[in-house]
């Protein structure tokens, strides 16, 4: 799909172009929602109403090339919006329950340490390591230079093998050895 025509169409009105796009960014939206909110419930919520805010504006998105990232965008603060409602309701039956992932140890291990860091450490992190977005989107999502996202990358993974006690053998993608 050329998403530039498609955002294109989708500007002019064209229902099924933006059909066309939401499809070939679901998972994304939902990976990047999860890197946010904890329940698939409130990532859901924050996917529909991101969806209906880039409908009615798509018309303001200046350059297709970036539609992804203002989508994701978009994404992130309505994930922002319900995680500081949540924050305002205790919940005493959302308990954290370690995860089942078919990876085993290496996978909980890596919820946990990530689960230890700060929370704009941790949502960086995941963002790059785990949903393989790029450093020029992070830059465009954070709106922030791409310098600027290397520099706080660097500084999450140093946090993180400080937490980790310096173990020998453990990675992060481009960079282990900053």
């Amino acid at each position: 799909m050329d998403v530039p025509k498609e955002v294109r169409r989708a500007q002019r009105g064209n229902v099924q172009a933006f059909e066309n796009l939401i499809q070939a960014h679901k998972v994304v939206m939902y990976q990047v929602s999860k890197t946010i909110l904890t329940r698939d419930a409130d990532c859901r919520d924050a996917m529909q109403e991101s969806i209906l805010k880039a409908f009615e504006k798509i018309k303001t998105l200046r350059d297709p090339i970036f539609f992804k990232t203002w989508l994701l965008r978009i994404v992130i603060n309505e994930c922002n919006l319900i995680h500081r409602q949540n924050k305002k309701v205790t919940d005493l039956g959302d308990f954290n329950v370690p995860s089942t992932y078919e990876d085993g140890y290496e996978r909980i291990e890596l919820e946990q340490l990530l689960e230890m860091l700060p929370r704009e450490d941790r949502r960086l992190l995941e963002l790059y390591h785990i949903n393989d977005i790029s450093i020029k989107d992070l830059a465009e999502i954070y709106q922030k230079s791409e310098n600027t996202i290397k520099t706080r990358l660097r500084r999450a993974r140093e946090n993180a093998r400080h937490i980790l006690g310096k173990q020998e053998g453990y990675a992060w993608k481009n960079g282990s050895s900053n």
